[in-house]
């Protein structure tokens, strides 16, 4: 099983692929989502999106700047106002 992902700025999609799980720092503080997630919306503050390619592996961590957050049926899509380099 796999969650699809997608991180997105006003000027480009930086991401879109299946993963086992992404971290986002929610405005309530930071939250995992998996693939079957129940439906949930967030807005996003500064921090790192830690999203994990496979279950047990390294994440790729990614600095985020505002937006928001949606999971539904179709998986994660983050909208952030700025997106940095993956490291």
């Amino acid at each position: 099983m796999a969650l699809h992902f997608e991180l997105v700025t006003p000027e480009q999609l930086i991401r879109s692929e299946d993963v086992h799980m992404v971290v986002v720092p929610g405005t309530e503080g930071d939250f995992g989502v998996l693939e079957g997630h129940a439906p949930f919306m967030s807005v996003i503050r500064n921090g790192e999106l830690s999203v994990y390619p496979t279950a047990g592996g390294t994440p790729v961590r990614i600095q985020v700047e505002g937006g928001f957050a949606e999971v539904n049926e179709k998986g994660l899509a983050v909208l952030a106002e700025k997106a940095g380099d993956a490291h």
